[in-house]
C-alpha cells in the first residue's frame, strides 16, 4: 500500500551499456545518492537508484545498433 511517506522516496534509474566494473558502478550509485541528497534533501535511506545495462544490440543511435559498428 503506497502511503504519503512513499512519495518522498526519490527514484532514479541509469542506463548504460554493459561492461562496467562492479567497483565502477558501485561508485556509480553512491556520486548519484550523494547528488540526490545534496539537490532534493532527501535522506540517504531514501533514495532509490537502479542501474539498467543494456547489450550493444539493444542500443541503437542513428538506426544502427552499435554491435554493428
Amino acid at each position: 500500500m503506497l502511503t504519503r511517506r512513499n512519495f518522498n522516496m526519490p527514484y532514479v534509474t541509469v542506463k548504460m551499456l554493459e561492461g562496467r566494473t562492479e567497483e565502477q558502478k558501485k561508485a556509480l550509485v553512491e556520486k548519484v545518492t550523494a547528488a540526490v541528497v545534496e539537490t532534493t534533501g532527501a535522506s540517504t535511506d531514501k533514495v532509490v537508484v537502479f542501474i539498467e545495462e543494456m547489450s550493444k544490440s539493444h542500443y541503437a543511435v542513428g538506426g544502427k545498433r552499435l554491435s554493428d559498428e
